[in-house]
């Protein structure tokens, strides 16, 4: 029997979240502790080894880092695990975000929710049609996002990177940084959405001023999982 199905008569302790991000994320688990209120919900986190973020850099943490860390947080007796790299599960798209997933749920021993996945299923309720893109990576990365959050008829009409390819130095643009990068760079596109991508990236504090400043609605890497956490348990 998992701990979720043992939990269900426990009611008198908070639901365990599970948190693998890359070792050099400063920025997720703090949205999560703000986002997720304390008296429902604790966070534990465990760390991949990643200093570049790059696909050979990625593939990487994923094959040879993360099953650890899963294994590790995994006795902590968790509700379900979060994979907090959201261009990791995108390098081969979603059907790679869900096998891996799947691999380290099994390790946890607990269900799991991959950010890229988590995405889509907040664009997917939104109903976006034209997509842009937004992210602070390298190309490559930029472009694995992109194809991975087209689905179910959604196109991406705009993808553009900051370039980035230091991990820790994701978290260093600010919101008003992020917001003037993703308007100069989307000025004049027409679009029904935005997605900011990368869970290092302090996009959840810009996403109001985004959103005002873009005119349509913006889902981040971070706030996609929030909502997908709390649709599972609320």
């Amino acid at each position: 029997m998992t701990v979720s199905e043992t939990r269900r008569g426990d009611t008198a302790r908070a639901i365990r979240i599970g948190l693998l991000v890359p070792s050099s994320n400063t920025v997720m688990e703090n949205d999560l502790h703000k986002g997720l209120p304390k008296e429902r919900y604790t966070v534990h986190t465990a760390r991949m080894y990643l200093e570049e973020t790059t696909r050979a850099g990625e593939i990487e943490m994923i094959e040879e880092h993360a099953p650890k860390a899963a294994a590790d947080v995994g006795t902590a007796g968790l509700d379900l695990l979060v994979f907090g790299c959201t261009s990791g599960g995108s390098l081969f798209g979603l059907d790679y975000d869900r096998k891996v997933c799947r691999d380290l749920g099994i390790l946890a021993r607990c269900p799991t929710l991959g950010t890229i996945s988590a995405v889509n299923e907040a664009l997917d309720a939104r109903g976006f049609k034209r997509l842009a893109v937004i992210t602070p990576y390298i190309d490559d990365l930029t472009e694995a996002v992109a194809r991975a959050a087209e689905n179910n008829g959604r196109k991406v009409v705009a993808a553009h990177g900051m370039g980035i390819d230091v991990n820790v130095e994701l978290a260093t643009p600010g919101p008003a940084e992020i917001v003037a990068f993703a308007t100069d760079r989307l000025r004049g596109m027409e679009m029904d959405g935005v997605f900011v991508s990368c869970t290092n990236f302090r996009a959840l504090d810009a996403l109001a001023e985004l959103e005002a400043a873009l005119g349509v609605r913006v889902v981040t890497s971070n706030s996609a999982v929030l909502e997908g956490i709390r649709k599972k348990f609320d």
